[in-house]
């Protein structure tokens, strides 16, 4: 049986009417060619069935298509709209993303990045500042733009999208305070490196006030989820009862929380104060709908893919450092308290 015979960019070109350069160019960046040319050449396309072979790609540019993503979770919610970003931006141009899961581990982080070194990447975007010395010497000898993501920091590699997690914590602990809360405690699982920015912004902010006391704070390695929060919340009464405001390290440990102080009868806000982190949709709907620090996650992903087209394109002339700030979304959860509680 003899093989199939390649269908090659000179066919297209030969089929359509053009010079091979020509279709190159159609498929790298249509809005160059003529609306009547793109359409000649996306009709041979389909009719032959052409692929673009990728390897021959790499041989003219030194480079993949490729722009590699490195996060931490597929299954959290917060990656989720940094992912819808990425792939927003990521659409109308001629390069493929490429997801890999990390899962909080070094070592995966260390390999994801040789693969993705060894296939010459046209970019990367990467989750956090906190790499190994392995991790951040690979990324800094990548010949391709690298954006840092979801924080911010003094020595990016390249470029990076985020806020400061240390000073949304204290803006969160100053609401707490600000509303009448003087028994502040703090939930948190997981600890990786931006949960323990998060709680040292509380302890910052609670200590400056006065009212930071470490039997009002609990933690777990473990990873956070609702049933998690509700557990946290029943240990942290036992541990000290008088703890009458929580910030909690994300959301779903503040709906765990708020489901378990129901159960136990506290009211909310009115015994029991209750902040989340990152406002996901649930927070709003809630009952009492809860208050949740604000955090763009889809505008990193969008951003942070814009970057790395821009200085592919030679177009980006922005700061190395984007700060999209965030914000305290008051609701039920933390209204004023009545001046009868104590």
């Amino acid at each position: 049986m003899s093989e199939k015979k390649r269908i090659t960019l000179d066919d297209v070109a030969r089929l359509a009417g053009v010079s091979a350069i020509t279709v190159s160019r159609a498929l790298r960046r249509p809005g160059m060619v003529s609306e009547a040319v793109r359409k000649r050449i996306d009709s041979a396309v389909a009719e032959l069935g052409y692929v673009p072979n990728p390897a021959a790609r790499h041989l003219a540019t030194g480079r993949s298509n490729v722009i590699g993503v490195l996060i931490p979770s597929i299954t959290n919610s917060v990656f989720a709209e940094v992912l819808k970003g990425i792939y927003a931006a990521s659409e109308p141009s001629d390069y493929d993303v490429q997801l890999a899961n990390t899962r909080y581990c070094a070592r995966t982080e260390e390999n994801a990045l040789r693969l993705f070194a060894s296939q010459k990447p046209a970019g990367l975007v990467v989750s956090g500042f906190d790499q190994s010395a392995a991790a951040r010497a690979l990324l800094e000898s990548l010949d391709c733009p690298v954006v840092q993501i979801m924080e911010t920091g003094e020595n990016p590699v390249d470029a990076c999208v985020g806020f400061s997690h240390f000073h949304a914590a204290q803006a969160a602990t100053r609401h707490l305070l600000a509303q009448g809360y003087r028994r502040p405690g703090f939930l948190g699982a997981r600890m990786d490196p931006r949960t323990r920015r998060r709680f040292d912004g509380f302890r910052a902010e609670a200590t400056a006030a006065g009212v930071f006391h470490t039997d009002r704070v609990m933690t777990s390695p473990e990873a956070s989820s609702v049933t998690k929060g509700a557990e946290m919340l029943q240990q942290l009464l036992a541990q000290a009862p008088d703890v009458d405001a929580i910030f909690c390290n994300n959301d779903d440990l503040a709906l765990g929380a708020l489901f378990q102080a129901q159960r136990a009868g506290l009211s909310v806000p009115d015994r029991l104060g209750i902040c989340g982190f990152n406002d996901l949709e649930v927070m709003s709907a809630a009952n009492p709908a809860l208050s949740s620090v604000r955090t763009r996650r889809f505008d990193m992903g969008q951003m942070a893919l814009e970057i790395v087209l821009a200085k592919l394109n030679g177009t980006w002339s922005g700061p190395a450092v984007v700060d999209l700030g965030y914000e305290v979304m008051m609701r039920q959860s933390t209204m004023p308290r009545r001046a009868d509680i104590g």
